[in-house]
């Protein structure tokens, strides 16, 4: 088997789907590598450095998708412009391995199931133990957590760490960080590292001690919020009740900051705003609110994704993927988890997929021409796939009615 490289076409995408140094381990199990010439280039990545790792460096991207399996940072759901040209290169029964946003763009992953495809989505990895080295989504998140912090040091009028000189002393930046996953800890520490004085919050209560372990005093609202994680690990949405209650309790902690990182974001739906224009207002001038979620819509009322919004003296930053601007390392993490992925899904030269293993039944999305995740036939508006099988006696979905009100 053969698993193809393709350039990223995604705007500002600088990342690259498997390094040069993942290539033994796969080459070893008994899988070719196509790679489309520069692929790596602007993660640093050359094509010398792929042929001398034994892959095949091609300059037409046909070749690449005519591979049993591609590599993909952005997939065609992730990437619904440039993609679309791609969706036309794939085949029945190939496999497309990539972040597809199967929860927010459910209709891209309809049209790769017409067109055969096994598509498998790497932010659906399901958060357990045995998929850790394969969980994409905590790879970019740390990424993302740490570039945050920077950004944040950059915009800031302050300097973060407290310094005693002989022009005086300057007292530390302090900074909250709202949400304590995988991002919210890794921007944690990487203020800390610069020297601020760190608040850290989130809605779970187990939070804290990760928190606390970082060095960074954690924030205790009076909120209740056992049902906050979803049996893979991942955020579930609560009511707006909820969030009126805790943006109210967090006014008082964000007045008394001047950096403000936040990271909520539930997949597949708009994030929850936490920062109203009123807390904002409540800020010192000068002060800087970094949100991560911009992607999904913000945390902060005010935001607006790749812009920077200035309300009464304070800058309201929301960068979009930011694990792209770090391509070397996001690269070398991402490839890790797609090579780990690779090599539990094919054995001795051979893909195989079992829907018992809980790790390809949460991460496959579209298999036989059917969109087959419960989530995303969900999204689409369409029956559980079991349903449709007794009602049709296992005909092909696509006979299944289509709802366009449902699909938003």
């Amino acid at each position: 088997m053969k698993v193809g490289v393709p350039r990223e076409t995604f705007p500002q995408e600088r990342r690259v789907a498997l390094i040069p140094a993942a290539l033994k381990p796969l080459i070893d199990a008994k899988l070719g590598v196509v790679v489309e010439s520069k692929a790596g280039t602007e993660a640093g990545f050359s094509d010398d450095a792929y042929r001398q790792q034994g892959a095949e460096v091609v300059a037409d991207r046909q070749a690449v998708f005519s591979a049993d399996i591609v590599a993909q940072v952005r997939g065609f759901g992730a990437n619904p412009e440039g993609g679309r040209g791609d969706l036309e290169r794939m085949r029945s029964g190939q496999v497309i391995i990539g972040f597809l946003e199967p929860l927010s763009e459910p209709q891209n992953i309809r049209e790769m199931a017409e067109r055969g495809v096994l598509a498998i989505a790497m932010e659906m990895i399901p958060r357990i133990t045995r998929a850790q080295s394969m969980d994409a989504l905590s790879s970019m998140a740390t990424v993302s957590g740490y570039k945050a912090v920077l950004l944040a040091a950059a915009a800031s009028p302050r300097i973060f760490p407290m310094l005693m000189t002989a022009a005086g002393t300057v007292t530390p930046a302090r900074v909250l960080v709202i949400g304590a996953g995988v991002a919210g800890l890794q921007a944690i520490a990487t203020a800390r590292r610069l020297g601020a004085v760190v608040q850290g919050y989130d809605i779970r209560p187990a939070a804290r001690e990760q928190v606390e372990s970082l060095g960074a005093k954690f924030v205790e609202l009076e909120l209740k919020a056992e049902d906050s994680e979803d049996g893979g690990g991942y955020a579930k949405a609560m009511d707006e009740a909820f969030y009126r209650r805790q943006r109210e309790l967090l006014g008082k902690v964000v007045a008394g900051c001047e950096v403000v990182i936040t990271t909520a974001a539930v997949p597949g739906k708009k994030a929850p705003i936490l920062l109203t224009s009123d807390m904002v207002a409540g800020m010192a001038p000068g002060s800087v609110i970094l949100d991560l979620a911009a992607e999904r819509g913000g945390n902060c009322e005010l935001t607006r994704p790749d812009e920077t919004v200035v309300e009464n003296g304070v800058s309201v930053l929301g960068p979009t993927h930011l694990a792209a601007t770090v391509p070397f390392h996001a690269s070398q993490m991402y490839s890790k988890n797609v090579s780990n992925l690779l090599l539990h899904l094919v054995r001795d030269g051979e893909l195989r997929l079992d829907t018992e293993d809980e790790i390809v039944r949460e991460s496959l999305v579209s298999r036989d021409g059917q969109v087959v995740h419960p989530r995303v036939r969900e999204a689409l508006g369409l029956a559980p796939a079991e349903l449709v099988e007794e009602q049709s006696g296992g005909e092909d979905a696509a006979a299944e009615p289509d709802n366009d009100a449902d699909r938003e």
